[in-house]
C-alpha cells in the first residue's frame, strides 16, 4: 500500500520551530518532487514549498520564506519541513504530497498533522 505518513506537528509558543517529516512507504520519493501545503481553519489548502526530486531545486511561498527549509534524505524516503520563527498565522493542517503546483490538481495526500502556533 503506498502512502505519505507526516510526523512532527505539535504545539508550539511564537518564535519557537518544529520539524515536520514526510517519509513514504511502499514506493520510493527519489523520483518525486514532493511539496508541502497547509490547510487552516476556514481557508482553501495551499502551497508552502517544493523541493525537487534530485534536491537541487527549492522553493517557498512568500509568507514563509526566510523562516521554512526544505530538504530532503532519498537515502531514508524521508522529505523534511524546518519551521522556525513561527508566527500564529502558521497554524494549519500541514499536508505532503508526490507533486507541486496548485493543489487542486494534486490528486494524492497524506493525511497530515496538526501545528498550532499559540501562547
Amino acid at each position: 500500500q503506498l502512502q505519505l505518513v507526516e510526523s512532527g506537528g505539535g504545539l508550539v509558543q511564537p518564535g519557537g520551530s518544529l520539524r515536520l517529516s514526510c517519509t513514504a512507504s511502499g514506493f520510493t520519493l527519489d523520483h518525486y518532487a514532493i511539496g508541502w501545503f497547509r490547510q487552516a481553519p476556514g481557508k482553501e489548502r495551499e502551497g508552502v514549498s517544493c523541493i525537487s526530486s534530485s534536491g537541487g531545486n527549492t522553493n517557498y511561498a512568500d509568507s514563509v520564506k526566510g523562516r521554512f527549509t526544505i530538504s530532503r534524505d532519498n537515502a531514508k524516503n524521508t522529505v523534511y519541513l524546518q519551521m522556525n520563527s513561527l508566527k500564529p498565522e502558521d497554524t494549519a493542517v500541514y499536508y505532503c504530497a508526490p507533486a507541486c503546483g496548485l493543489p487542486s490538481n494534486i490528486n494524492y495526500w497524506s493525511k497530515g498533522t496538526l501545528v498550532t502556533v499559540s501562547s
